[in-house]
């Protein structure tokens, strides 16, 4: 099964933001955490998780930092700030009501 990018690309960020709330993680990590759960489903490519990263940094939701390099690589890591555990709360929210209604209309019998 393959999920339209139209559908997924209105929760990006949204899945970013969750990520994030779980630990502090770059970009690399990210993507491939997403592909784990999602089965091999879903993969965030590198052009549009930077741009999200961009965009989320850009509006105070996450804030970057370099990491230690002694780890191996210098990464780009990212941490998500109070407001993006706003946004996240808000943003998952709306997917389930909007989880609800799609449910409801696309698997219930509709009464004329």
């Amino acid at each position: 099964m393959t999920i339209s990018a139209d559908l997924l690309r209105g929760y990006t960020e949204t899945i970013i933001l969750r990520r994030l709330a779980e630990e502090d993680s770059y970009g690399y990590q990210i993507s491939k955490r997403v592909n784990i759960i999602s089965g091999g489903v879903l993969e965030l490519k590198e052009a549009t998780l930077y741009t999200a990263f961009r965009r989320l940094e850009s509006a105070g939701m996450i804030r970057s930092y370099w990491g230690d390099e002694t780890t191996g690589a210098r990464r780009r890591y990212y941490s998500l700030t109070d407001a993006g555990r706003e946004k996240l709360n808000e943003d998952t929210a709306a997917w389930c009501e909007t989880r609800t209604v799609l449910n409801r209309l696309l698997t219930e019998e509709n009464e004329a």
